[in-house]
């Protein structure tokens, strides 16, 4: 089995194909239903280079499943369009050429119509694959339709980011939603503090006492490649701040020229606010002496209690210095994450309008449990941490092409750990590693500090 998703041991029984299926279908509806407020303009258009226009993330994951599994398992299999492997293939260097990243922009064609058939066509063949058994090797067939799964899901949150920017290009401010809903009310707690609530207000941070510990992804579950293997880490004692910086406690840092202070930044970080002119987060704008940002719903008032977002890390890590502390370390953030529920502010509890919000407005004491003070390590932003994204010890790449899927961009990245309200639930786990160069702003990024604990 390929050590991208393998378990460790043991063959997929059939109740696990049906919930595979069950899965592929859901995850590919959510898809299509996150395209349901576009205009047919907003499909089509790329507003930088690292972004891709919404048709090619929905054509690009509809390849990944023909190319890795249909062209594997299906008998006699035949491609609909030879010319899509060129058009939508990512970064596969063994599978063949692709067409430039910066360019995507500039295809008309195929259409969106030709698209959303390609999708239809590929659906109805792996629904097909997965009720047969003609597959010689089904639970490598499972392993890599799961794996493609979960590569969906990572386009879905690209596509809602990539959405945001374009729309944020528009001296219009368009609104991705047509109508806001109140996402509060759909989610546990009553929008209050309970009383426990206004304890962490006071609780400032979390102390763990280190050691050497065991970190990344266990045999027996789903994982990327990179998280694995499972390896001993010695930590120092250290304590982690126990919630999200705030929009608020980000701009005390902005009116104290934060921005203006070289002896806070990277040397690298220096450079690029200079070049880049960055004066606060991306999508933060001031007219007439107040702060706004642009939201999936157009330009609003900027919530002060909820985590500041869409930093890059040099900000993350010029902030940690103005509060005299500093970013975690992905394992100390691991440590601390792995034994509290799943749960938090993610793209399912109200993909009207993904956006961070604050604790208050998501009471979720019920769902870590009374015995930890740490909030919103799930969902809401992902969360910069000051290690480089670089293998684990004793990591080997899969053989062939899907071997290229992370371990080719283990350089010049940082580690992002927890999760957005981009992010699917079921997407996510402790030992996840995002990964993005230390410049970028436009996911929906986040900070929590820690300092060592003397």
């Amino acid at each position: 089995m390929s050590p991208l998703v393998d378990r460790g041991a043991g063959v997929a029984f059939p109740e696990q194909r049906v919930n595979l299926r069950t899965q592929y279908q859901a995850v590919r509806r959510f898809s299509a239903k996150l395209c349901e407020p576009l205009a047919i303009e907003d499909y089509v258009i790329q507003s930088m280079p690292d972004a891709s226009p919404t048709r090619w993330h929905l054509a690009h994951t509809t390849w990944f499943f023909e190319t890795f599994v249909l062209k594997r398992f299906m008998p006699n299999y035949q491609p609909g369009n030879d010319q899509f492997e060129y058009l939508f293939n990512s970064y596969y260097n063994a599978v063949g050429n692709q067409f430039a990243r910066p360019l995507r922009g500039l295809l008309s064609r195929p259409t969106v119509a030709e698209v959303m058939t390609y999708r239809q066509l590929i659906d109805a063949q792996m629904l097909e694959l997965l009720d047969s058994s003609v597959a010689q090797d089904q639970a490598r067939l499972w392993d890599i339709v799961e794996l493609g799964i979960h590569h969906e899901q990572q386009h879905q949150e690209l596509m809602l980011t990539d959405i945001k920017h374009l729309l944020s290009c528009n001296p219009l401010f368009p609104s991705y939603v047509t109508q806001l809903q109140n996402r509060i009310e759909e989610g546990p707690g009553s929008g209050k503090r309970s009383d426990e609530d206004e304890l962490i207000c006071q609780c400032k941070s979390v102390a763990e006492p280190g050691g050497v510990v065991q970190v990344g992804a266990a045999d027996g579950q789903f994982a990327f490649d990179n998280e694995r293997p499972r390896h001993a880490v010695l930590l120092r004692p250290y304590r982690l701040q126990a919630r999200l910086i705030t929009n608020g406690q980000y701009l005390e840092f902005i009116e104290d020229e934060g921005y203006r202070r070289p002896e806070l930044w990277l040397s690298l970080g220096w450079q690029a606010i200079q070049r880049e002119r960055w004066e606060a987060p991306l999508y933060w704008y001031k007219t007439s002496g107040t702060w706004q940002h642009f939201t999936l719903s157009g330009l609003r008032p900027i919530d002060w209690d909820s985590p500041v977002c869409h930093v890059s890390l040099f900000e993350a890590d010029a902030y940690a210095r103005w509060r005299g502390q500093r970013l975690p370390q992905e394992a100390e953030w691991e440590v601390m994450a792995r034994e509290l529920a799943i749960a938090g502010n993610f793209v399912e509890c109200g993909w009207f309008e993904p956006r961070p919000v604050g604790v208050a407005a998501r009471n979720l004491s019920s769902a870590n449990g009374p015995t930890t003070w740490l909030r919103q390590m799930y969902g809401d932003v992902w969360e910069w941490t000051a290690s480089p994204y670089i293998a684990y010890p004793g990591f080997t790449p899969a053989a062939g092409a899907l071997g290229e899927y992370n371990g080719k961009f283990m350089c010049n990245q940082y580690v992002l750990r927890g999760g957005s309200c981009a992010s699917p639930a079921s997407h996510l786990r402790a030992t996840y590693r995002n990964f993005f160069p230390p410049e970028a702003r436009w996911q929906f990024t986040g900070i929590r500090l820690a300092e060592d604990d003397a």
